[in-house]
């Protein structure tokens, strides 16, 4: 019978682990649910490729928050208790949910709706990420760690891919049953966080928040294997994102509708979970950096391959595949970002990756938007892929200390 791994068996790291996963459940029904009606509304009087613009814009609404606000988050969590901030922040995703059950319930959701609680939600991902990631490492030993980044992935991409196709459900059902279920599992998540008891805090900090904020961004700049980690998922990401463009997919090139898209969204979080449970039972120990070039360029190809592809069962191969291949990525950064940086430190470079792996998604999505407007939505998911593959040669030529790490061990706090 299979032990229960270690870090589950502390009493405040179920409690977020359980947070996460419900986080996660509401926010991917949210992406899922208001990406759907947007492209489903402006396909009613657009082009498709007109109406693709539109998802790249709700990424932008999203991105341009977390832009303004994540590196100013990180010094608050490095100066403020962790779990507040996590709280209020889901506070705020739990009233967005609500608003938009309320307009599903009074009859109709209007577009301009969609677009401002996709800004606010991107206010309440701007604090609940570094505040969330920086409290992690504060409720288990240093040497369960990299076990916990493991079991925070596997939670994380649980969540993702049951959200999506239960939103898809319940979408079908009434646009009020998928947005009345997001704000029940964010309320699940804010008892989860209210349960988690105080953790120990870095001494107060004697700069001003304005200097603490460029220390952080000079603290990664000048860490070469933390700028190339974390910039890498920024330029694969960005140009390789396909997420953004499964609207169009789902209704116009595979013509599977709804009840298809929940499918396509959840397939690359299925393919992580997989390589999360077998991570988190067997930790990756030697050659963490060439194996993350590598998952970044698989990432890449599986990415032209959903692009060509006009068959749904080998469209939800290649989502498998590149979820599969991200989540390598995803375990390997996330574990030297935690290892390599310092306590005192994590609420900010936390925030500097946070900025950074936003920016790949949600300007990502602008990106998508954008080229699909200009290219078609295929080229341009095509071209993406061969951009992620060049980013990956490139960068394992740039970071020569990413591309040679060998165990997370050898690397220690700045």
């Amino acid at each position: 019978m299979p032990s229960i791994p270690p870090p589950l068996l502390i009493r405040d790291y179920r409690a977020f682990w359980a947070a996460r996963f419900f986080a996660t459940i509401a926010g991917m029904m949210m992406v899922i649910v208001i990406g759907w009606q947007v492209y489903d509304i402006a396909r009613q009087t657009m082009s498709r490729d007109e109406a693709a613009l539109l998802l790249g814009l709700i990424g932008l609404a999203q991105f341009l928050p977390l832009f303004c606000l994540a590196l100013v988050v990180g010094v608050i969590a490095d100066r403020m208790d962790r779990r507040h901030i996590a709280r209020s922040a889901v506070a705020l995703e739990l009233a967005c949910a609500g608003a938009l059950a309320w307009f599903a319930h009074a009859g109709a959701v209007p577009m301009a709706a969609l677009f401002t609680v996709a800004a606010l939600l991107g206010v309440g991902r701007a604090f609940q990420g570094p505040s969330m990631a920086a409290l992690a490492p504060n409720l288990v030993p240093r040497e369960l760690l990299p076990q916990a980044i493991a079991l925070n992935s596997i939670s994380w991409q649980s969540g993702a891919v049951l959200g999506p196709p239960l939103g898809a459900f319940l979408y079908a059902v009434s646009p009020l049953a998928a947005y009345g279920a997001a704000t029940i599992c964010f309320g699940i998540t804010l008892v989860c966080l209210l349960i988690i008891r105080p953790v120990p805090r870095p001494a107060p900090a004697t700069l001003s928040p304005w200097r603490s904020l460029v220390e952080g961004v000079a603290y990664v700049r000048h860490n070469k294997v933390l700028l190339g980690a974390i910039s890498l998922d920024l330029f694969a990401v960005l140009l390789g994102g396909a997420t953004a463009m499964l609207p169009v997919y789902a209704r116009d090139v595979l013509h599977v509708g709804v009840e298809g898209l929940g499918p396509l969204r959840a397939a690359p979080s299925a393919g992580a979970v997989l390589v999360a449970v077998f991570l988190a039972s067997r930790p990756l120990k030697r050659h963490v950096g060439p194996v993350m070039f590598a998952s970044v360029a698989v990432f890449g190809l599986a990415t032209m391959v959903f692009g060509l592809s006009t068959s749904y069962p080998l469209s939800l191969a290649a989502l498998f595949v590149l979820g599969a291949a991200d989540a390598v990525s995803v375990f390997v950064r996330g574990s030297l970002i935690q290892l390599h940086t310092a306590d005192d430190m994590r609420g900010r470079v936390s925030s500097v990756s946070g900025l950074f792996i936003s920016a790949s998604n949600e300007l990502g999505e602008m990106e998508s938007g954008l080229a699909a407007r200009t290219l078609g939505a295929v080229p341009s998911v095509v071209a993406g892929g061969i951009g992620a593959v060049i980013v990956t040669l490139l960068w394992a030529w740039r970071f020569p200390q990413l591309r040679t790490a060998d165990r997370f061990d050898d690397q220690k706090p700045g």
